[in-house]
């Protein structure tokens, strides 16, 4: 009887489902689909008409389910929206890739609703949901493990003396918001080199995220290269056409390209890169930044040190003719202020004093950074040990008032991030900063000789030299408080460990074979 009940129930239930022309193993669909448009309606109606939140909100969740179901492609997407999306304006251009906002605040950002307490932006509550499910991974797979990460020690004091830094600051009186801005790249830097490892960890893993490399940072050349045909190939009265970080990225992957040409290794990414090269250097040039320029000198000639024997006798074959070349076209061009010769102006204005007359941009420039430095020196000097925390301004002696040219914070990051991290951090926080990179390449030069893979010999060959470009570029130019050159540098970085138990795999699968 209960079983003719229950056979009546269903068959009343399929009666209805067949009236509405609905399958049964259609209605969840139905009603999901049905949740969603009555959500949109809702948001519709509260925000009188604003499409960009329901985006926002559907691209929310589109990323949390697809962080649950696979955290590597989640991964992929962040990395690639970093490449991507920029920062800040290029002058004198909109780009549509940076009003999508991925790296301002909740507060700042048009089209939500504003609130005081939102200063924390989408870059941060994607690296907390990758956390997050990284987290729940561990939890419910009992055969998930905590994969290690390269020299630690000197990891944790960076950690450490970079989270003082920003205590110190706020506990003597510095601006919280200010704080949080110096503070929140060199804190996506560790983040991307703690969780980089736990997601990482295949060589096919590896390959995807330089393949993203490629075709982001080649888009980023593009838009480049589309802005300076739209003026009419001209440069007068343009700064640059690319953002400031794309050419630190494009150096990168010249160093990659590079390592597998010397290695003799030849895949469908080498071949790629070498079709596309130039409108990679083409892009590079546009960007007309003196650092970039001195980080790709520096870097080759790391690379030439790092490489074995065999390859620097290939590079030595390749670097002379270059070499020649460059010296010819220098020489030609060292007096020359057409556009051709803009490349051999910018090398110029940073080896020799420039004229007030001849160059005042480049003159002024100049002086600024000297008068940044001074300023520094002084911050330094007044306190040594811990520095004056993130947050506050650091000492000026020299009014930076009497130059036209400024940006936001200037009074409390300046361009020498180096000097600026030693003013902030004082003279344990800037031992904690060359300690932990400094080990890094050490680690990172053993990885390269122990491992005989040319691929992952290649990409750890990149690694190594990406950070010495960076510490290059931080030198001369704002870099280190940048989101993008930090996440970038910090996932190169958290491959490290991934290449080297690979490399030892490929080791120990030799020696057993010829045992």
């Amino acid at each position: 009887m209960l079983q003719q009940t229950g056979y009546k129930k269903n068959r009343q239930n399929h009666w209805t489902l067949d009236f509405l022309g609905i399958k049964e193993s259609g209605l969840f669909p139905l009603l999901i689909t049905f949740f969603f448009i009555a959500g949109a309606g809702a948001i519709l109606y509260l925000t009188e008409g604003n499409f960009k939140i329901i985006l926002a909100i559907f691209s929310l969740l589109a990323v949390v389910g697809l962080t649950l179901y696979r955290i590597d492609y989640s991964f992929f997407l962040f990395f690639g929206m970093v490449l991507f999306f920029d920062q800040y304006l290029v002058p004198g251009f909109r780009p549509f890739t940076y009003y999508v906002d991925f790296f301002r605040n909740f507060k700042e950002i048009s089209y939500l609703p504003s609130h005081p307490a939102g200063v924390i932006n989408p870059v941060e509550v994607y690296l907390f949901l990758l956390f997050g499910a990284w987290m729940l991974v561990l939890a419910v797979q009992k055969k998930a493990e905590l994969q290690r990460i390269l020299i630690w020690p000197s990891f944790l004091f960076f950690l450490s003396c970079l989270i003082f830094g920003f205590l110190n600051g706020i506990r003597s009186g510095g601006d919280l918001v200010i704080a949080i801005w110096e503070f929140r790249a060199l804190l996506y830097l560790s983040v991307m080199y703690l969780i980089v490892p736990q997601i990482i960890q295949t060589r096919e893993q590896i390959r995807i995220l330089l393949w993203i490399c490629i075709v982001a940072i080649f888009f980023k050349a593009c838009q480049g290269i589309y802005r300076f045909a739209n003026t009419g190939l001209s440069t007068s009265g343009i700064q640059t056409f690319t953002n400031h970080e794309d050419p630190v990225f494009m150096s990168v992957l010249f160093i990659f390209l590079a390592s597998m040409i010397l290695l003799k290794y030849r895949d469908q990414q080498r071949k790629l890169m070498l079709v596309l090269l130039i409108p990679f250097l083409l892009g590079f040039y546009l960007s007309f930044r003196r650092a970039a320029f001195a980080g790709l000198f520096v870097s080759l000639a790391t690379l030439f040190f790092l490489i074995g024997a065999e390859e620097r006798k290939r590079y030595l074959k390749l670097a002379v003719p270059a070499a020649i070349f460059l010296l010819a076209y220098s020489t030609v061009f060292w007096n020359n202020k057409s556009t051709l010769a803009q490349p051999v102006q910018m090398i110029k204005s940073g080896l020799v004093e420039t004229s007030k007359v001849e160059n005042p941009e480049d003159y002024y420039s100049n002086l600024y950074r000297d008068y940044e430095n001074y300023n520094l020196a002084a911050t330094v000097k007044r306190k040594p040990l811990t520095g004056v925390g993130f947050g506050n301004k650091y000492d000026l002696p020299l009014d930076l008032d009497t130059f036209v040219m400024s940006f936001p914070l200037r009074n409390y990051i300046a361009h020498n991030q180096i000097l600026w991290w030693f003013a902030k951090t004082g003279a344990i926080g800037f031992l904690s900063f060359w300690l932990f990179f400094n080990a890094f390449v050490s680690k990172g030069a053993s990885v390269y000789a122990q491992t005989d893979d040319p691929y992952l010999k290649a990409v750890c060959a990149m690694i190594v030299v990406a950070v010495i470009n960076q510490m290059v570029v931080s030198y001369f130019d704002l870099q280190l408080t940048y989101y993008r050159n930090m996440i970038f540098l910090g996932t190169l970085m958290g491959l490290m460990p991934t290449i080297e138990r690979l490399g030892k795999q490929d080791a120990q699968s030799v020696y057993e074979s010829i045992q």
